[in-house]
């Protein structure tokens, strides 16, 4: 009896550690479900959308400029943002805030990406902390799903930054 029950433990296990390292793989080679919190992508994505991330970007194919990342924060390790690619390595982006008189201007780094926010005035980004590296990308958003009104695939930036270097 002893045996029976130790066996069935042993099965469940085994299941929930295989379970466990399918799901694994399927997060970090193939995407997520994220819920996106904060007004610095507003209007394109507003606080609580829920959007699927995929990675496959970041290991095949190259992130590309206008493209909607998920990264680890630069300043906090255990925290991920959402920011729209506008730099690439060896891109010339303008590195001051909209409202400057005088802009100033980067050269994006190799393996480096410039990340900001479609809502310029709140939103803490590459203007704050630099140029992201690449390995910080977790994956690019693809779709919203949440709320059902707004499901589909995410628009361009609403103001056109996506090449912006004035």
């Amino acid at each position: 009896m002893l045996q029976g029950v130790l066996g069935k433990s042993l099965g469940i296990l085994g299941y929930t550690l295989q379970y466990g390292c399918i799901a694994h793989c399927a997060f970090e080679y193939l995407g997520e479900i994220v819920v996106c919190s904060g007004p610095s992508m507003e209007p394109t994505i507003k606080n609580y959308d829920v959007v699927i991330s995929e990675s496959l970007s970041r290991h095949l194919f190259s992130i590309q400029k206008g493209d909607i990342v998920i990264a680890k924060s630069p300043n906090d390790p255990n925290t991920n943002i959402c920011k729209r690619v506008i730099g690439l390595e060896g891109d010339k982006v303008c590195v001051s805030h909209p409202s400057d008189l005088l802009k100033k201007h980067s050269y994006v780094p190799k393996g480096h990406v410039w990340l900001e926010g479609d809502n310029l005035k709140n939103s803490t980004d590459s203007r704050f902390y630099g140029p992201v590296p690449y390995a910080l990308i977790k994956g690019r958003i693809c779709l919203k799903i949440w709320p059902l009104n707004d499901f589909g695939f995410l628009q361009d930036c609403p103001n056109g930054r996506a090449r912006r270097d004035d």
